[in-house]
């Protein structure tokens, strides 16, 4: 079904095109009737306006190599160290732990080359003294993972360079159980990484009490057993609740510009890289970055990045609050228009916390898959589950599937997720868009014979 073109203007950026471009300032969408609403702010968000204005800033006067001594150099430089503070100052750890990359799935990739080659050197250590090792390293992670994780493993796995276990969630809670983290850990575990909020489900994981329970069985470890490393993928997580690295005890976690009205790069937390926590550079050049990553650096985006940052760190109970507001009445909506019966809420486990924003819902029906519903709707922009999932056709999310969801049910399923300036009106329109689109599809289906 086609979408009305409509031209609307993004703080003074006119544009058309049949697709609705969402405000830079994060999703107050035009009012008009004929233009679509934006509620798919977990694949991505919109940059923020003065993330722009900050990235154009950059691009004109520290354009210079950050490595020079002349003053675009500089320039370039003190952006980059003022980056590396904000996004720091975020997730509450020191200007040093960040290491900037292109983007989460580089952030997440160099966390496993590091542990595999930091089991390595501890095995190649052992050798010299005489000892004897099992084979391959160790990996633990869940069922849950989003591709940049889990397809790493399985590489791993296939290339024969570790063994991996990937724990399956509770169906009661959504949840990696911490108990099933420390049974599954064996000699030559050298990483535990679990994600800190799913992307469709938006449930919260656990990740403070695994990572406590892991620092205790290293403390027994002997000398010739490595140490667990512990990593949390946080992509979902930063701009949406309150992220500390300190109170989690992680070693490593992702940040990912683009989730937080930033641009399309991401970084890496590290605790007191290559001094308390390893890292080994996945490629070598320059010495930018420390060496750990090294390249010239992408001054406008880490600008950028370092702006959007900023903006959490000074508004971040604003957004949550509005998130979940909004969020919430979403969900009583759907109540109120298709009723309890109707509805399956794929995002609801008992006993557990979820992102301020997320709803996951499946109208309930023989024909009303979650792509045809959508295919359906004039105004509506969703997804029925995760960007990197868009190719695998219409078999339902394997995440909904692993969490316990029937497989009728996730077939069903449309992930609407809310951003900061999605408005109750907005609500009020993609809800008669739903309705409308349901009885398309129910009365085609019954014309049909279906």
């Amino acid at each position: 079904m086609e979408r009305n073109a409509c031209t609307i203007t993004t703080d003074g950026l006119p544009f058309t095109q049949s697709y609705q471009k969402v405000t830079a300032t994060g999703g107050r969408n035009d009012s008009s009737s004929n233009c679509s609403i934006y509620m798919d702010y977990n694949a991505t968000t919109p940059v923020n306006t003065e993330v722009i204005e900050t990235v154009t800033e950059a691009l004109q006067v520290a354009w210079g190599n950050p490595s020079s001594s002349y003053t675009p150099g500089r320039k370039a430089k003190e952006l980059i160290d003022w980056s590396r503070e904000n996004v720091a100052q975020m997730v509450g750890g020191q200007p040093e732990d960040i290491i900037f990359t292109s983007g989460g799935t580089e952030a997440n990739n160099l966390v496993f080359h590091t542990a595999v080659k930091y089991f390595w050197d501890h095995q190649r250590q052992l050798a010299q003294n005489g000892g004897n090792a099992e084979p391959l390293p160790h990996i633990i992670t869940s069922n849950i993972e989003h591709d940049s994780v889990q397809l790493v493993v399985d590489n791993l796995i296939k290339e024969e360079k570790a063994k991996a276990t990937f724990l399956p969630v509770s169906k009661v809670t959504g949840c990696i159980e911490v108990d099933d983290v420390i049974g599954a850990v064996r000699p030559t575990t050298c990483l535990v990484s679990v994600m800190l909020a799913n992307n469709e489900t938006g449930v919260l994981m656990p990740i403070a009490e695994i990572c406590q329970r892991v620092k205790a069985l290293n403390q027994q470890r002997d000398t010739e057993t490595p140490r667990i490393l512990l990593h949390t993928d946080a992509a979902q997580a930063v701009g949406k609740l309150r992220v500390d690295v300190r109170d989690l005890g992680v070693d490593y976690l992702t940040i990912v510009g683009h989730k937080f009205y930033g641009p399309r790069i991401g970084a890496l937390y590290v605790r007191g890289p290559g001094t308390s926590s390893p890292v080994y550079p996945m490629f070598f050049g320059g010495g930018q970055e420390r060496k750990f990553r090294p390249g010239t650096e992408n001054t406008p985006m880490i600008a950028g990045l370092g702006k959007a940052a900023e903006l959490v760190v000074r508004n971040l109970e604003v957004y949550a609050s509005h998130m979940q507001e909004v969020r919430d009445y979403l969900e009583e909506k759907l109540l109120t228009v298709f009723g309890k019966d109707k509805l399956h809420f794929n995002s609801h486990f008992k006993g557990s916390n979820r992102l301020p924003n997320t709803c996951n819902v499946s109208i309930l029906g023989p024909n009303l898959q979650g792509r045809k519903v959508l295919l359906h709707c004039r105004r509506l922009l969703a997804s029925v589950g995760a960007a990197c999932h868009s190719d695998k056709g219409n078999r339902p999310s394997h995440i909904l599937l692993n969490s316990g969801i029937p497989y009728d049910v996730a077939e069903n399923a449309l992930r609407l997720s809310v951003g900061r300036a999605t408005s109750k009106e907005d609500v009020d329109a993609i809800i008669e868009d739903l309705k409308q689109a349901v009885n398309e599809v129910e009365v085609g289906a019954a014309q049909a014979g279906q």
